[in-house]
């Protein structure tokens, strides 16, 4: 967890189709075969992986997730395949396409302005802490239209519900951490959507509550569960780009140089940051049928773990993949994912990114480092993000 890449480099190199007891599943590394995992839908499936997490448990303790089990069983956004998934991902796109996003611009500015200006006079801050969580939970708090006074909560779901993922054989405690996350941000959401439903607002919430009175387009299980999707996944994949990406930039002084001489290579800067430290470090895949990869048997039933931060850096596709190189020109990285499950929000993730590293180049440009070593956040095996990040300015 601390650092994956030399484990990472040794399967690619000696077993890239590799069976862990420990993580339950298997371990795929090459780009090109992770490629096939998000690709074949009629064997690498979404629906019903993260149900699987309480199978290996004994008959009684299981029961005590029904909870957890039926919600994972049920389809959503992001535990669907088409036809379900496309009819879903349809209600959401329209809030995340680049025009809607573009026009977010300034008040991503100004929130981004606000955080900056609660800590400027202190000459220090936690980026974690201070910017990288609280930015992208209230844009999508907004976007969502979930009262200002709730956004603290969002952060303490997103932790449990995330805590059991990117293991197949998670720990009871896990389990149950999430569970409870799970039966309290449901309930949450009920509330809110029947507060929607007698008065709309401009907002997604109440558009996707539109829809599901329509009739036959969502149902409010359907919508209850693809908001918790939007808005755990939403804020964590940013919360990662900002604070691994300004580490990076900061204990790299030759890129940030480069960086703050030529501020057209930041479009480019930001690619690098999500290749070279992936947000999302693996992601789970349910077998639903049999299939041969790399000479092993893959069996229907069996989870398959796609290693995102081990695709990003095979050599087969990235010249000198462990270098941090913010003019890298080929770049084919699959931070977002692929195909019909590529990230909603990547528009977003990437033009919040913009405004934060615009305005640390604009109005920190001798900010620094206070710890060397990074303080990576090792509780969530999926994500790929720093617990702290202190810095001086």
């Amino acid at each position: 967890m601390e650092d994956p890449y030399p484990i990472m480099r040794q399967l690619r190199a000696d077993d890239p189709v590799h069976w862990s007891d420990s993580i339950g599943g298997w371990v795929l590394t090459r780009y090109d075969d992770i490629v096939t995992t998000f690709k074949d839908l009629s064997h690498f499936s979404n629906e019903g992986r993260l149900a699987k997490a309480v199978e290996y448990l004994p008959a009684e303790t299981r029961a005590k997730f029904k909870t957890f089990e039926d919600y994972y069983r049920l389809k959503s956004l992001i535990h669907s395949d088409p036809p379900d998934h496309t009819r879903l991902r349809g209600l959401v796109t329209k809030a995340f396409t680049p025009r809607v996003v573009e026009a977010m611009r300034p008040r991503i500015q100004q929130i981004t302005d606000e955080l900056l200006d609660a800590v400027r006079l202190d000459g220090k801050m936690d980026v974690v802490k201070d910017l990288a969580i609280p930015l992208p939970v209230t844009v999508l708090a907004e976007i969502f239209g979930v009262p200002k006074p709730d956004l603290g909560l969002f952060k303490g779901w997103a932790d449990d519900l995330l805590a059991f993922q990117g293991v197949n054989k998670p720990a009871v405690e896990l389990l149950e951490r999430s569970q409870r996350a799970l039966v309290e941000i449901r309930t949450y959401l009920s509330e809110l959507v029947k507060h929607k439903r007698r008065e709309p607002r401009q907002d997604l919430l109440s558009a996707l509550v539109a829809a599901e009175s329509e009739g036959g387009r969502l149902s409010e299980k359907e919508l209850v569960n693809s908001c918790i999707t939007l808005l755990v996944a939403g804020h964590e994949t940013t919360t990662s780009l900002i604070g691994n990406g300004l580490y990076l930039l900061l204990s790299h002084p030759d890129q940030w140089q480069l960086l703050k001489q030529d501020r057209s290579l930041l479009p480019s800067a930001i690619e690098e940051m999500l290749r070279y430290e992936s947000p999302v470090a693996r992601q789970p895949r349910l077998m639903k049928r049999d299939a041969d990869m790399g000479g092993k048997q893959l069996r229907e039933g069996q989870m398959v773990f796609q290693m995102l931060n081990a695709a990003n850096r095979d050599p087969a596709y990235f010249t000198e993949p462990d270098r941090f190189d913010i003019r890298r020109q080929k770049n084919p990285h699959m931070a977002f994912g692929l195909g019909v499950h590529f990230c909603v929000g990547a528009t977003l993730a990437r033009t919040e990114g913009d405004i934060v590293f615009s305005t640390l180049l604009a109005r920190l440009p001798e900010i620094r480092l206070v710890d060397e070593k990074p303080h990576w956040d090792l509780q969530k095996p999926n994500s790929r993000m720093m617990k702290t990040l202190h810095v001086q300015f």
